[in-house]
């Protein structure tokens, strides 16, 4: 059982290993690191899977499985576990036999058909899930197909989703029971949690995503739980977070291979970790304009000058995942005003350039606006730094009638002219009410700032 005191909480995954590394041990391990425990496996069968099909099974042996599991648990300790692919009922018996031996918490996914299709348990597997394991894990996590063969009832409706989940705990003998809710129709997910101690129904919704990024959903939820137990979590604290967790994950998936794409566990540590480090990023490309503030004053034009820089793919997807500066950075006497902090979601014109830009190369995450001359061209020139553009009045009259659409299309016009090269600057000629602008770019948001110093100082010069 878990112990709070404990420096770091483990997590064990009894399931199959996906060649794909979409689902199954590899799913789980990534969803335990993700949470914050630390993650084993007791592999039971190996699968020749990618996200289109799975070609072949071979199933260890049981002794083999119950020796990872006796293993593990003699040396490390296990604070909580998740089953998955379990294949057949020599494995589920010693499975189940094991769990009660050594009195772990388990949540047991009923891995029964890939999401390719493929069958996962045998047909005289299922008996063996139904008397011997279900009775013994503290949640089982079954979606609608699953429920449907464990109940023996039809799940169309919430409401028969709930009288599966009723018959799941009150007739087949699990203490609790989420019916998941991703094959139910309804605008929303909502998961039906009913639990043998309190017999009472309660719902966990989500936003359905029309995503096709979901290899690998069923193994990454209950490993999500069960990390959650492993740190010392309630039941229900614990589905909550997962549910949220495998939201998130659904939400930036990988669209890898030609099937159906693997959730992404990872994001959900990677995306606070990418925002705080692009924050860090913008600041620190700010403070170099400061130390160089007179230089750099010339530079900034009328509609004053932002610096922004995009997350990575796959994470950049809207200006919303871009920071930069609220209030853009002003010319004041001969240096330079930079009213807050960096923060996501404040730029437009700035956002619209890097993300038009990422779609050429997803390496150039940053830009910031300057002003546009003959000097300021010349400079770039003198400072061999490589260049296109892009003329407003060329721009086609169904692309003017679309709001804040001119951005992307010169971008798109500038970098298309050098045959996909990125440039370093991006001159915008301006239109009547149109101030001309230089676009510089980068890698990093602190690349661009020193082009900018560098143009600024050739100047001076």
């Amino acid at each position: 059982m878990n112990d709070k005191n404990k420096i770091t909480p483990t997590a064990l995954t009894i399931a199959g290993s996906d060649s794909g590394g979409g689902a199954g041990i590899q799913a789980d391990l990534k969803t335990f690191a993700a949470i914050g425990v630390y993650g084993m496996s007791a592999i039971t069968s190996i699968t020749a899977q990618n996200t289109r099909e799975v070609r072949a099974i071979h199933d260890l042996p049981p002794e083999m499985v119950v020796s990872q599991i006796e293993t593990v648990h003699d040396d490390i300790g296990i604070d909580a576990a998740k089953t998955g692919m379990l294949s057949n009922a020599q494995i589920i018996k010693a499975v189940a036999e094991t769990i009660e031996r050594l009195n772990f918490p388990v949540v047991v996914d009923p891995v029964m058909i890939a999401k390719s299709g493929a069958k996962l348990l045998r047909d005289d597997a299922i008996e063996s899930l139904i008397k011997d394991l279900i009775p013994k894990a503290t949640l089982i996590t079954p979606n609608r197909m699953e429920a449907e063969v464990i109940s023996g009832l039809s799940i169309n409706t919430l409401e028969e989703a709930r009288e599966a989940a009723r018959v799941i705990v009150e007739e087949k003998g699990a203490r609790s029971v989420i019916v998941k809710g991703g094959h139910v129709e309804g605008k929303e997910a909502v998961d039906v949690f009913y639990d043998s101690n309190s017999k009472e129904f309660k719902k966990f919704k989500a936003k359905r995503l029309a995503k096709n990024t979901t290899h690998g959903t069923g193994c990454s939820f209950a490993a999500a739980i069960a990390a959650n137990l492993a740190k010392g979590l309630t039941l229900e604290e614990s589905i909550s977070i997962a549910k949220k967790f495998i939201t998130f994950a659904i939400d930036y998936g990988l669209p890898i291979g030609r099937g159906s794409g693997p959730v992404n566990p990872t994001s959900w540590q990677a995306v606070p970790a990418e925002r705080y480090l692009v924050l860090q990023e913008v600041e620190t490309a700010v403070n170099l304009f400061k130390n160089h503030e007179t230089k750099v004053n010339p530079l900034i034009p009328e509609v004053a000058m932002n610096i922004g820089m995009a997350l990575p793919r796959p994470y950049a997807r809207t200006r919303m995942d871009v920071a930069a500066i609220p209030g853009r950075i002003q010319r004041y006497r001969n240096g330079i005003i930079i009213p807050s902090k960096p923060e996501f979601g404040v730029s437009s014109h700035v956002a619209r350039a890097i993300l038009t830009t990422m779609s050429f190369d997803a390496n150039y995450r940053a830009a910031a606006n300057i002003a546009y001359n003959d000097h300021i061209r010349a400079a770039i020139e003198r400072a061999e730094l490589f260049s296109s553009y892009f003329d407003r009045s060329t721009e086609p009259e169904d692309v003017k009638k679309i709001d804040e659409s001119t951005t992307q299309w010169g971008m798109k016009q500038a970098i298309e002219r050098t045959g996909g090269r990125i440039p370093d600057a991006v001159f915008d000629f301006g239109e009547h009410g149109k101030e001309p602008l230089t676009i510089i770019l980068g890698k990093s948001a602190t690349e661009v700032a020193r082009k900018i110093v560098i143009i600024a100082k050739v100047i001076k010069s």
